[in-house]
């Protein structure tokens, strides 16, 4: 038994808990700083081999996956919950105590105490409860002979606050681990009009699958005068056994969520291929086709034949394309198109309007957190509990009264656990309304 009183005073201390909060904090700004889930050549470079073994024998490298540091994480849960039971029972004796069962002595030795001697028949005239249950005091009252004890509290319940944020870092623990065995990171990119079943995870690269489809059904993106990307979004669709079940089109902030997988914008990559998108004017007849650069492709119901046969790039980026396009027998026609720019023309017969643009590819991060809701309503409760710790105290008030020979003594007594400045102008405010209204009564008899 001596083992086990050992072993559960170690982990109540206060001392353990404090070094186990500064050992987290230190270790995840070393986190911060150092860049995690690089390869062991981008620690050899930027910290020289004896470094970058250090880091990969301590896993300093993905710290916040390593035993080391869930082992800091357990133990400083164990230390939460070590000290909430060993403590509440206390705690809790003191928010049920029968508070009408306090002694006159112990009433005497309460620091905020005034004392007032009065003539019975003042004393009787004057309701004690109802001069101060209009300052938003609720008494109980307990009468035992010539003795009348009203007593009142306010904030009983912010003496648990500490251990509601104890129990809101062990739930916001809970979410954490839910969302590290049970969800998964990756990334995917999808070119426009095609659509994929998988992702690939973010540490290894490993395919996951995702249980359904998701398709980039267009890309756009702005630039500014320098070049360089403005904005960019994706039109995505989510297909479930070849139904379009949802759509929507995405931004950076801007995310798409389906099943609890969220697919975030995070890049783009351009191709050397180009969207072609036909209609026919007259039936409204459209077709897209995907143009391969100097490939030649067709639409066989419309005889025509087309393809990019030449294009201005700065980088990566077609700013114009030239467009050969047959219709028929007749001949072939060139035209410079800017990006998405319409263009009309006739052939064999038939009105057609048409645009090119570039083809992109849409990078997306997608991640599953299922314990992010456990996590949302951990940190919930931790400003709840933080509330109920920093900004609310436990504060009792008692009055006691009690008939002698000739005269009454009322003794008025309060205490709070915490904030007792704020206390001690409360009692003072209390005790000078118990003043006013005995002035006031003596008023009135004379």
């Amino acid at each position: 038994m001596k083992l086990i009183d050992q072993i559960w005073a170690f982990f109540a201390s206060v001392q353990l808990a404090i070094l186990t909060l500064c050992s987290i904090a230190v270790t995840s700004i070393i986190g911060t700083i150092i860049p995690q889930g690089e390869p062991y050549t981008f620690y050899v470079t930027k910290f020289g081999t004896k470094t970058a073994t250090l880091f990969q024998v301590l896993d300093i490298h993905k710290m916040y996956s390593s035993w080391w540091f869930y082992g800091l994480l357990g133990m400083l849960s164990i230390n939460l919950i070590i000290c909430s039971l060993d403590r509440i029972p206390s705690v809790w004796r003191i928010i049920t105590a029968d508070n009408l069962a306090i002694s006159l002595d112990r009433i005497e030795k309460i620091a905020s105490l005034r004392r007032w001697e009065l003539p019975q028949e003042k004393s009787n005239s004057i309701d004690w409860q109802s001069v101060l249950s209009n300052t938003g005091w609720s008494f109980q009252t307990k009468k035992c002979g010539q003795t009348i004890l009203s007593f009142s509290q306010k904030g009983r319940w912010s003496r648990m606050g500490v251990y509601v944020v104890h129990l809101s870092i062990l739930i916001i623990f809970f979410g954490a681990i839910i969302g590290h065995f049970f969800g998964f990171k990756g990334s995917v990119m999808i070119p426009e009009m095609r659509s994929t079943e998988q992702i690939f995870s973010s540490p290894d690269s490993k395919p996951i699958d995702l249980g359904f489809t998701i398709r980039c059904d267009s890309f756009a993106i702005e630039f500014y005068d320098n070049g360089m990307p403005k904005e960019y979004r994706s039109g995505l669709s989510i297909l479930e056994n070849g139904q379009e079940i949802l759509q929507k089109d995405i931004r950076v902030n801007s995310p798409l969520s389906y099943r609890g997988i969220t697919f975030y914008q995070s890049s783009y990559q351009a191709h050397q291929e180009f969207l072609l998108q036909i209609t026919e004017t007259d039936s409204g007849a459209s077709r897209q086709f995907s143009l391969p650069f100097q490939k030649q492709e067709s639409w066989k119901e419309r005889n025509l034949q087309f393809g990019i046969i030449n294009a201005e790039a700065t980088g990566q980026r077609a700013l114009r394309s030239k467009l050969w396009l047959k219709a028929g027998d007749g001949p072939a026609i060139t035209q410079w198109l800017a990006d998405s720019e319409d263009f009309s023309f006739t052939g064999d017969g038939k009105n057609y309007s048409l645009k090119v643009k570039q083809l992109y590819s849409t990078g997306l991060q997608v991640a599953k957190d299922p314990g992010v809701w456990i996590v949302y309503f951990g940190c919930s409760l931790l400003l709840l509990g933080l509330y109920m710790a920093f900004f609310l105290s436990h504060r009792r008030i008692w009055l006691y009264k009690h008939k002698a020979a000739t005269s009454s003594i009322i003794y008025f007594a309060g205490t709070a656990n915490k904030n007792k400045a704020a206390f001690a102008k409360t009692f003072s405010k209390l005790t000078n309304l118990i003043d006013q209204t005995i002035c006031h009564d003596l008023e009135q008899h004379n």
